[in-house]
């Protein structure tokens, strides 16, 4: 990943590695919660309001952390699927609403390079869409996110066996859907 993972915290200076460890998991939250909620401006919102909750748990030790925060982007992802649901439910038409496209930024040596990368983000960002929510949750947090099993099974709160078992159907069906782009 290009985002820095925190370095070991020093005694007097808690705030600075919180707001460390948060500027290195930025990118990768917005990433996460646009594949969740497909709203980029839905995702800004949640991946703002679980950083400020983690605020409140600077306290905690630095090893919690990771865990602690991937559960609460994840939960504040599903309280605004439900909202979104409910809401889509009595005052819109589900047809009427859909995410607009993506600005992705770019730091690639040339365009052909930009637009493939592009091109590659949004199948599986697609791909990603089509799984159900646990495997998409079991995959990013496993594979792009690179936690451990037991880490991921906190965060879903779910046992590790179950992790497993969401991983391995989630990379059979991206490995279905992916295999023509290769």
């Amino acid at each position: 990943m290009d985002d820095a993972r925190p370095g070991p915290r020093s005694a007097d200076a808690p705030a600075q590695s919180l707001e460390a460890f948060l500027a290195s998991v930025r990118g990768r939250a917005f990433r996460f919660a646009e594949v969740g909620l497909r709203s980029r401006d839905d995702a800004l919102d949640a991946v703002q309001d679980a950083m400020t909750r983690m605020l409140g748990y600077a306290d905690r030790p630095e090893g919690e952390w990771t865990a602690l925060f991937w559960t609460i982007l994840r939960s504040r992802i599903i309280d605004l699927q439900r909202r979104r649901t409910f809401r889509l439910g009595w005052m819109t038409s589900a047809d009427g609403h859909e995410a607009g496209s993506v600005d992705w930024a770019d730091s690639g040596p040339g365009p052909s390079r930009t637009h493939d990368g592009r091109e590659a983000w949004t199948r599986l960002a697609a791909a990603l869409r089509g799984l159900p929510r646990r495997q998409r949750e079991a995959f990013t947090l496993r594979v792009l996110e690179e936690l451990d099993v037991a880490t991921t099974a906190r965060v879903m709160g779910c046992s590790e066996g179950s992790v497993k078992t969401h991983l391995s159907r989630a990379r059979s069906a991206l490995q279905k859907q992916l295999e023509e782009f290769r």
